[in-house]
């Protein structure tokens, strides 16, 4: 039976000698999703502007909801929000994608030169597009209300890249349990759903009772939402000590989730 590696550098090789087909595959993904509908990719623009609209509404006027340091304005509420929501949403996606990608692609898994460990980049590369859109959308609704934008912006790809490796650990890792636990997927859609609640994306951590604090701030998607809003909005530099130690561990965690995945990989067939 064929032994595949676990090795970091293998990790990495495979992204970088498959990345034409990666990119092929990404582009296939994206276009497919809205191949048949009459607005077809102007739906991916459409979609962060109606969830912001609806999210802003009852947040901010049903439950008169408002930000910590920023004034009444329903638009400061909507542009403080919906950044919190980009960087939740690239998480979500990835984590609910990841059940079904190996499941739904039984014809992949019986090519043995096919190389199945490229399915997470395919899945992170389509989740990225969307939120290369959604950011956007943002950057027109800010530079609109302030006619320019924070200088720290150009930091946020530092902030973004240890989210988008922990999203693969966990891709990788969810992709290849589910093969053997079709169960997972549900669960993991009730767990994205807590995630969104415990994350600070409708609310701010200064806002919470001290003694709930702790439990927000192990929540591995609050650091990266308030870096985020930190350098696109207040205009402050990014805790680079906190955004190092959050890097490590990303990778760590990236790492551990291709090593599972290869090391259960050698059962996909015979299960499915």
């Amino acid at each position: 039976m064929q032994n595949f590696s676990i090795s970091p550098v293998q990790m990495i090789r495979s992204f970088t000698t498959h990345r034409e087909l990666i990119w092929a595959m990404t582009k296939r993904e994206v276009i497919g999703r809205y191949r048949g509908s009459m607005l077809g990719i102007l739906w991916s623009f459409f979609n962060p502007v109606l969830m912001l609209s609806v999210y802003t509404f009852i947040f901010s006027v049903v439950f008169k909801a408002r930000w910590n340091g920023t004034s009444d304005s329903k638009t400061e509420f909507a542009v403080v929000l919906f950044a919190g929501m980009i960087v939740f949403s690239l998480l979500a996606e990835c984590i609910n994608r990841a059940p079904s990608l190996i499941i739904s692609n039984v014809n992949y898994v019986k090519k043995v030169v096919f190389p199945l460990e490229i399915l997470p980049w395919v899945s992170l590369g389509s989740t990225f597009f969307h939120t290369l859109i959604s950011l956007t959308v943002w950057l027109v609704f800010y530079l609109v209300i302030h006619q320019s934008v924070q200088s720290t912006i150009i930091f946020l790809p530092l902030i973004l890249l240890p989210l988008m490796m922990f999203a693969m650990g966990i891709s990788w890792f969810l992709s290849a349990l589910c093969v053997y636990l079709r169960d997972m997927a549900q669960t993991v859609s009730i767990v994205t759903t807590i995630l969104m609640f415990l994350s600070p994306v409708f609310y701010s951590v200064a806002s919470l009772p001290p003694e709930y604090r702790p439990f927000i701030y192990a929540n591995p998607l609050t650091f990266v939402i308030e870096q985020a809003r930190s350098v696109l909005i207040w205009g402050v530099m990014p805790d680079w000590l906190m955004l190092g130690i959050y890097t490590l561990a990303s990778a760590i965690i990236c790492w551990l989730g291709f090593a599972w995945f290869q090391k259960t990989r050698r059962g996909f067939s015979d299960v499915l």
